[in-house]
């Protein structure tokens, strides 16, 4: 499994045994199936009767980090998987934080024969939050109880820094964070989850702290609090305080004579202390000018009722102007900073990082393919995996106002209808994408096997998400789609729709130089009508879309013309006035869509003197056109057209990677080496295409210059939803306000 880079232990604050937890922080090199696509020599031959290139399937190593949490009862269990799998003779020693960093040195070391390193508790907090925030976009939250979506998700700004991290544990730290390195203590308080604890065990008798928090969340705390309305008949009109607002904590203890419920005299208890480290937290933030506060620590751990209670405290407290945060992943950050402080010589920072869904167990719940037996044996109960991304993403330079971009159009937390039809539209398919991805692999003899395991775990994860939509951030059909390409490359099936993209774009290159010559016989107004309508009855080429791939399985001899047949609507000229300096295009389908669609209009634009950045998928989804594929299109292009030919020889045609392996695109995870072109080149028009790229995700994305978004709605009901027919043209072209 690799080399052990860190463990953090403890909950990451100085508590006792019982209750807490272990997390386990760990680094391995993962083999998993890449596609691989190799252009042919076809010199001597007869291209017409041969495959346009190779496919093959590779193994590859990639970098995955690990994070496991254990119930401190299992602490026996967690070393023993320490000791079977991920300790190897190199290694010397173990990094720890927090409590058990202490609690178990002795049973640490003799159990695996290694040295415990201690690292400093909130040097690895700030580190592991940097590195969550940093790397997974949908990381912070607010909690909102009484509304329909209790989980609303904050949009992560391209800028961390600065921030207040409020760690609550036995006490309260605050600290002020201004950079990667640089942070500082500047408050705490003695009263903090030890004392609810403490005070708590001493008032019901009850020694588990979840059980506490159990029996809080069924309290009324009026019936033990003196509220304003007690004290003065009603609210205090002079100073502005609600009737029902606390006057004092247990006040009501002194004067009635009777016996208070135990969840009564809990829930007072926990407003008390929660409203002390809100109005605290409050204070330092205004003292230091901050207005994001994250909250962690084992008096949060994802509990309802503590969340509500300190977001409740910090809006009164602050008037509304500031929000309590919370983190999908608090628990993990002593452990990830004690394995950053264990691995800084690989700089694990330098690279970008992405949450791999199919291994992670989500906010708030349990992984499904764990079942309640071993998890009763083992102890482990949430899990979070993470891969570590080839090159660097970075946000598209031309985004208008990155710390505002949403990349996706609906939120399906929210819009429960829409979620509803969207999970039940995935579940669907399944069976489909199950079985071509089976078919994809002919000549492997367990490829059924693993389709079915596939399916499911997909359909596992969509149960989960029926239940906890919020469960690994903002629900959306990207996440959706981004999570069922995990799945399928988790159990080998890389790219299911390799020989289907090979089998299109060699028919397609066929075509190519009959449609350039019936477009050159226009005259320019007319040319300009046909580019923008080859374009977009090019996108209608979508295999992820139930109506197109139904058409395409059952008539085989579907083409281009019968595609522009089947628009509804027009799009209009573009091309009018100067020509733009540099335009970057996002392409989406492979075949007929880049080849027939696309490329005629490339070519347009480098006529006019305008060059073209081509971006393609990094790596593949669907029957999305990869980097790799669209080098071997566009040789094969350049070999038939002058205009491609002299541009790509000029470096006026510039092909690049996305990063991305998603159907749809997130505008602020690009490839470091795209964003660097798009500033040396000066772009001035970006052109989105596609209903993953430009409905599904991007469709509101205000940019800093020219942008077209165009794609074909190949769904019923998204069609109806916007008003419109299936296979409706979205024409977007949008200029930015001077």
């Amino acid at each position: 499994m690799g080399l052990l880079r860190g463990c953090g232990g403890g909950s990451g604050s100085r508590t006792p045994v019982r209750g807490s937890l272990t997390k386990l922080a760990y680094y391995s090199t993962v083999q998993h199936k890449v596609a691989r696509v190799r252009s042919f020599d076809h010199s001597g031959k007869d291209i017409d009767n041969e495959p346009l290139y190779e496919i093959s399937v590779q193994e590859e190593i990639t970098a995955r980090l690990h994070f496991i949490k254990f119930e401190n009862t299992y602490i026996e269990t967690c070393l023993d998987f320490i000791k079977d799998h991920l300790v190897n003779t190199e290694t010397k020693v173990i990094k720890a934080t927090g409590g058990g960093a202490y609690k178990f040195k002795d049973l640490i070391e003799k159990k695996l024969g290694l040295k415990v390193d201690k690292e400093d508790v909130m040097t690895c907090l700030i580190k592991g939050c940097n590195f969550v925030l940093r790397n997974i976009p949908h990381e912070v939250f607010a909690y909102q109880k009484d509304s329909d979506t209790e989980f609303r998700f904050q949009t992560n700004h391209p800028n961390i820094f600065p921030y207040l991290l409020v760690n609550i544990g036995s006490g309260v730290s605050i600290v002020k964070v201004e950079s990667e390195d640089k942070f500082e203590w500047i408050g705490g308080s003695s009263i903090g989850g030890g004392t609810f604890w403490g005070l708590g065990a001493l008032l019901t008798k009850t020694k588990k702290f979840d059980e506490l928090l159990q029996l809080a969340s069924k309290g009324q705390h009026t019936n033990v609090d003196m509220l304003v309305k007690d004290v003065y008949g009603g609210a205090y009109q002079t100073l502005g305080l609600s009737g029902n607002l606390i006057a004092s904590s247990f006040g009501k203890s002194t004067t009635a004579d009777k016996e208070f419920s135990k969840e009564d005299m809990a829930k007072s208890l926990l407003h008390m202390i929660s409203n002390d480290i809100g109005q605290l937290a409050c204070l330092h933030a205004k003292l230091h000018n901050l207005d994001k506060i994250y909250f962690g620590g084992f008096f949060i751990r994802g509990h309802p009722v503590t969340m509500r209670t300190i977001t409740y405290s910090i809006n009164f407290f602050s008037k509304g102007e500031v929000q309590a945060l919370f983190l999908r992943h608090e628990g993990y950050l002593g452990a990830i900073g004690a394995f950053l402080k264990g691995a800084e010589q690989d700089n694990p920072n330098q690279y970008s990082w992405g949450e791999n869904y199919a291994g992670s167990s989500g906010l708030m719940s349990t992984s499904p393919d764990v079942s309640p037996l071993q998890r009763t044996r083992s102890g482990t109960f949430d899990m979070l995996e993470m891969d570590r991304l080839e090159r660097p993403l970075v946000n598209l330079p031309l985004l208008k106002d990155p710390s505002t971009y949403i990349p996706d159009t609906v939120d399906l937390t929210d819009d429960a209808m829409a979620r509803k039809y969207w999970l039940t539209c995935f579940e669907e398919a399944l069976d489909g994408v199950a079985k071509r991805a089976a078919a994809s692999q002919p000549d492997s003899v367990d490829a059924q096997e693993r389709a079915e395991k596939f399916r499911q775990k997909y359909w596992n994860k969509l149960q989960t998400l029926r239940q906890q939509p919020f469960a690994y951030g903002t629900l959306t059909v990207r996440s959706l789609l981004d999570t069922r390409e995990h799945c399928l490359n988790e159990f080998s099936f890389p790219d299911p729709y390799s020989k289907v993209k090979q089998k299109e774009n060699g028919i397609a290159l066929k075509c190519f130089q009959s449609v350039i010559e019936s477009l050159d016989s226009l005259d320019w107004e007319e040319r300009q009508f046909a580019l923008v309508k080859g374009l977009l009855a090019g996108n209608v080429f979508d295999w992820g879309a139930k109506a197109v791939s139904d058409v395409l399985e059952s008539e085989p001899q579907f083409g281009f013309e019968e595609a522009k047949s089947k628009l509804q609507g027009k799009g209009r000229s573009l091309l009018e006035g100067p020509p733009h300096k540099c335009a970057l295009i996002f392409a989406d389908n492979s075949g007929i869509d880049i080849i027939l669609g696309v490329f005629p209009f490339v070519r347009e634009l480098l006529s006019r003197g305008t060059e073209v950045i081509l971006a393609c998928n990094s790596g593949p989804a669907l029957n999305d056109v990869t980097y790799s594929e669209s080098l071997i299109v566009t040789e094969r292009i350049a070999a038939m057209d002058p205009v491609i030919h002299s541009a790509l020889r000029d470096e006026k045609l510039l092909l690049v990677q996305t990063g991305s392996s998603s159907p749809c695109l997130d505008l602020s995870r690009l490839d470091q080496g795209l964003a660097v072109l798009v500033r040396e080149r000066q772009t001035d028009l970006v052109v989105i295409e596609g209903m993953g790229r430009a409905i599904h995700t991007n469709y509101y994305a205000v940019l800093r210059c020219e942008s077209l978004k165009l794609a074909v709605i190949k769904n019923s009901w998204l069609a109806d939803r916007l008003g419109g027919k299936i296979f409706s043209v979205i024409f977007k072209y949008e200029v930015p306000c001077k």
